[in-house]
């Protein structure tokens, strides 16, 4: 009596293995896209911590930190050495102190968030005013702050 053969054939196995590349070309991308969004909060929440911290010092001092006291322990600092996981750069710009600041958190080069293009630098003034920018140099804050 003869079996029939069971199994897969080589061409069903040849389908499958395509319809798992094509699922795989769209979710990885999509995936990446999605991870670097979620990574932008390093830079926002860290921007947040340092504003408030700016306030707190200027009631203290009656002027503004500089980034020299960005790392120092309050009350002769603000103790903010840089943004929690390490993916962006903090700075401290401003002519004078005693009137305000412009907080900057800027990709950091080599980081996982170097691929992301379309917010490469935000920013947080005295005022709360919140700006972000792509890698052309064109304003993205709705994108890059939400």
């Amino acid at each position: 009596m003869n079996r029939p053969a069971t199994g897969f054939s080589l061409i069903e196995l040849m389908i499958v293995m395509a319809v798992a590349a094509i699922l795989a070309a769209v979710a990885i991308p999509s995936y990446r896209q999605y991870v670097m969004r979620a990574n932008r909060v390093d830079a926002t929440g860290a921007l947040l911590r340092l504003a408030s911290a700016q306030e707190r010092f200027y009631l203290q001092n009656n002027r503004y930190a500089d980034a020299d006291e960005m790392a120092d322990a309050p009350p002769a600092g603000l103790g903010i050495a840089g943004t929690e996981r390490g993916y962006y750069a903090l700075t401290i710009d401003s002519d004078d102190l005693a009137l305000g600041y412009v907080v900057t958190a800027t990709v950091v080069d080599g980081g996982p968030q170097d691929d992301d293009t379309q917010c490469v630098g935000f920013s947080v003034d005295q005022q709360g005013l919140r700006l972000a920018e792509d890698s052309g140099g064109a304003a993205n804050t709705d994108t890059c702050w939400r």
